[in-house]
């Protein structure tokens, strides 16, 4: 008993002391507020009418009308029958938010390094360096969840698979199951992309090693093992798998139909997403170094100012009140790389990038192979356009990568493999396989390389040389707004608060170098030298942080539960109860998709017809397509003051039409919506009318009783009557998607077709009748069959492997 106590303890204690540190850390969530995220923000808005739905029916739906006109709830929170490894999420994710987030960061990369065979105290040091990593922080500050959520899990999966590869094969395959299941549910496809990534390196690198020690058979064995549990983890999350490979087709991830842009110009050809758009946010290689020396590239494009500051001197001399100038200054423009928008630097931390160093000199073996491997695979891969050929290359030829946008954030798996080798840098300098001469060898060439480098750049930022100019891709805007005295003052402050960090990276090398070598020189024991490193790490990474995720990231609750208030337009919108669609003029977001059915929205993965619509006539404001998607107000903006616009035209939400047209072609099905009589015509490229002889034109007869209404609206069901003396066609103002709407007449399933791009159209037959629409999906009733078979399966193996495990432990 005394044996087991002193064995779990220590683990039990640092299980606290995470807990401890997340809830210090986001220490607002003790007194019951929440952080506000911007994506969440959005996330909310767009997610508000399933939800309301759950609490209103107690069922689910997996459609939602709030957003681009209508689109699957797949990638907005939907809930799957038999998703139990999704109870087990929640039930490790049992602090609040975003504490749990950091929580999940330090105990995953504590797994990790045990399964390695590390210490628990050099393992908790790990945990603390990978955890407070800038990028991993910022992204729970601006609201990516599901990538924090997947990254968490990450050392999870890595850990079963090690413990694997070491012939613990029972618990590593339990582990990697469970862990994959983990890593899936999380939601975030592209991280999980780059976590296979980072496992195809490592399997590549323990083949070789294999070879050469004529362990083949144990390899192979292991990755079939492997393979199994990676299996059963998809199937733990089978429904949500399935539903969003159905979706992506649709998506704008998917294929387009379309050969042609809307200026007219030929589009790129591609099964995916387009180059420009997948390398929009490619790390600069210099800027690489901002790993290293935080505000190397002015850190964020909304850095925090003072009053001492030349930027807000500037303001105040352009008239600001010093109220006014003090606000801007918190929103410096101080970053000058050419990516779009960056909220933080995706800084490693001096401290741990100087262990690293150390490391690279003492470490040997396929551990330290795989990990700089991935690391320079992720960052090869990180420079996006920077690094065209390589770029193009897996764009081209690798598989799902051109599913992907901002290949920037590849850079994660750096930042899990960097700590990883760099407390591997202390575990060799405690033990005794490596000389002492050695060590002292390794502590020179660190301090060297990296104080060395640090002081380059300080140079170089101090003489302004080579590319370090500090003038940022906007200041010729800001030059153009505000004068040439104004660009001045904020490349002065970019140099600035540039001299100040290098100055900080120079202190913290010569303090990391200075505890290594009282040790070495027996002035300080492991367990001082491990307190020093922590103190060192945390400060280190906490004080970057803290710039950009801290207290004044947190509100009230309500605020986060309710971000949006309805204003003038929305009130006298909600006082019309028919049905219709919304299109806020005045802002693009999600914020008109809490109130109304809105053609807004914020989603990378929207429905690519939609997109092209939007992109086509939405976004030029084009009225005739505006109504055929029945849009019956438009929120604008008058000096200031909101007020909808009613839009006499809209279309309603179906009607008889006297044509159908024949097109040959996606391009000239959407280029004739521009002069199309919606009201009277329709025109499809897919043909299912069924006719002996198949004809260009179509036409159909209704007199002036003919008519057709909505008795029931709901997200996944839609109730008409219809009346006509003739047979007839009816379009809907209803965004087509072929994968789980199914159309009824009296009851009856009929088939429908897409019309006018992206709507829906249906035959009807003369007289009254009821028409219905259902949204019963097929892939959610399959996938939940096989997640609820994988969930009893890796029970089963669960329990087995419990059983046999303590059998072999009591005997």
């Amino acid at each position: 008993m005394k044996l087991l106590a002193k064995k779990y303890i220590p683990h039990l204690l640092i299980f606290i002391g995470f807990i401890v540190v997340s809830l210090v850390y986001f220490n607002p969530v003790l007194k019951g507020k929440k952080i506000i995220q911007s994506d969440i923000v959005h996330y909310t808005g767009m997610s508000k009418q399933q939800n309301d739905f759950r609490k209103q029916n107690g069922q689910e739906t997996y459609w939602t009308n709030s957003a681009f006109g209508g689109m699957p709830t797949y990638q907005l929170g939907a809930k799957y029958p038999h998703n139990y490894i999704k109870k087990l999420d929640l039930f490790l994710r049992f602090l609040p938010r975003p504490a749990d987030y950091l929580f999940l960061y330090f105990i995953g990369f504590y797994i990790l390094l045990l399964s390695l065979k590390v210490d628990f105290k050099l393992a908790a040091l790990g945990a603390l360096a990978f955890g407070f990593s800038t990028y991993l922080i910022i992204i729970i500050g601006v609201g990516h969840n599901s990538k924090a959520h997947a990254i968490a899990y990450m050392p999870l999966v890595l850990s079963g698979i090690i413990l694997t590869f070491q012939r613990k094969h029972i618990v590593g395959f339990i582990l990697t199951a469970i862990a994959m299941g983990l890593e899936l549910v999380a939601n975030h496809y592209q991280m999980t992309y780059y976590l296979m990534l980072l496992v195809l390196v490592l399997g590549v690198v323990y083949l070789i090693d294999a070879y050469k020690k004529q362990l083949l058979l144990h390899y192979f064995k292991s990755v079939g093992l492997l393979l199994f549990a990676v299996t059963l983890g998809i199937g733990l999350n089978a429904t949500g798998i399935l539903a969003t490979q159905e979706y992506v087709k649709e998506s704008t991830r998917g294929k387009s139909e379309l050969t042609i842009n809307a200026d007219g110009s030929l589009k790129e050809e591609s099964t995916g997403l387009s180059k420009d758009y997948i390398t929009e946010y490619s790390y600069g290689i210099v800027e690489t170094f901002n790993l290293f020396i935080p505000r190397l590239y002015g850190g964020g494009n909304s850095e925090e100012l003072d009053k001492n500051s030349k930027t807000y001197n500037a303001y105040r001399k352009l008239g600001a009140s010093p109220s006014q100038a003090i606000e801007e200054a918190k929103r410096a423009p101080m970053y000058w790389g050419d990516q779009p928008i960056v909220e933080a630097p995706a800084y490693v931390g001096a401290v741990v990038l100087f262990l690293f160093v150390f490391a690279l000199f003492l470490v040997k073996g396929r551990l330290k192979w795989w990990l700089v491997a991935g690391i320079i695979v992720s960052l090869l891969l990180s420079y996006g356009k920077n690094l065209s050929f390589l770029t193009h290359f897996f764009i081209d030829y690798f598989p799902m990568y051109n599913k992907f946008r901002a290949v920037s954030s590849i850079q994660v798996v750096l930042e899990l493999c960097i700590p990883v080798l760099a407390i591997f840098g202390l575990v060799r300098l405690f033990n005794d396989y490596e000389k002492e001469e050695d060590k002292f060898i390794a502590l020179k060439k660190a301090s060297i390389i990296t104080g060395g480098a640090a002081l380059l750049f300080l140079f170089l930022g101090l003489t302004e040389s080579f590319s370090f100019n500090f003038i940022g891709k906007h200041d010729a805007l800001y030059r153009q707004n505000y004068g040439l005295d104004f660009v001045d003052a904020i490349r002065a402050d970019r140099k600035s608060i540039f001299t100040t960090d290098a100055i900080r990276t120079i202190i913290f090398v010569l303090f990391s170098a200075g505890t290594i070598y009282m040790f070495l020189k027996k002035k300080i024991n492991e367990i001082k030298l491990i307190i020093i490193f922590a103190l060192l790490i945390v400060f280190d990474l906490v004080q970057v942080d803290r710039r950009y995720v801290n207290n004044d990231n947190f509100v009230s609750a309500n605020q986060v539960v309710k971000p949006y208030s309805a204003n003038k337009a929305d009130l006298q919108i909600l006082k019309d109860k028919s049905h219709f669609r919304v299109l806020d003029a005045t802002n693009g977001a999600a914020r008109s998709s809490y109130f109304h059915n809105s053609l807004n929205g914020y989603h990378a993965a929207k429905l690519k017809r939609f997109d092209e619509i939007f992109d086509f006539y939405i976004a030029r404001n084009n009225i005739n397509v505006l109504s055929m998607l029945n849009t019956k107000y438009i929120i604008a903006e008058d000096k200031g003051d909101v007020f909808p616009y009613t839009n006499e035209e809209a279309n309603g939400n179906a009607w008889f039409i006297e044509q159908l047209r024949k097109v040959n072609s996606a391009n000239e099905e959407i280029k004739a919506l521009d002069s199309l009589d919606t009201k009277n015509k329709a025109i499809t490229s897919v043909w299912n009318i069924k006719e002996k002889q198949q004809p260009t034109i179509k036409k159909f007869y209704s007199d002036s009783l003919a008519k057709i209404k909505v008795l029931a609206y709901k997200p996944n069901y839609i109730k008409y009557k219809s009346q006509n003396n003739y047979d007839g066609f009816v379009v809907f103002s209803e965004i087509y998607y072929k994968n789980g709407w199914q159309a009824s007449i009296d009851g009856v399933n009929v088939p429908h077709m897409k019309v006018n791009y992206l709507l829906r159209g249906l035959e009807v037959p003369k007289g009254n009748h009821t028409i219905e629409f259902k949204f019963e999906p097929k892939v959610v009733k399959t996938g939940s069959k096989i997640a609820l078979a994988s969930s009893i399966i890796t029970g089963i193996i669960v329990l087995i492997g419990m059983f046999f495990t303590f059998r072999v432990k009591k005997e």
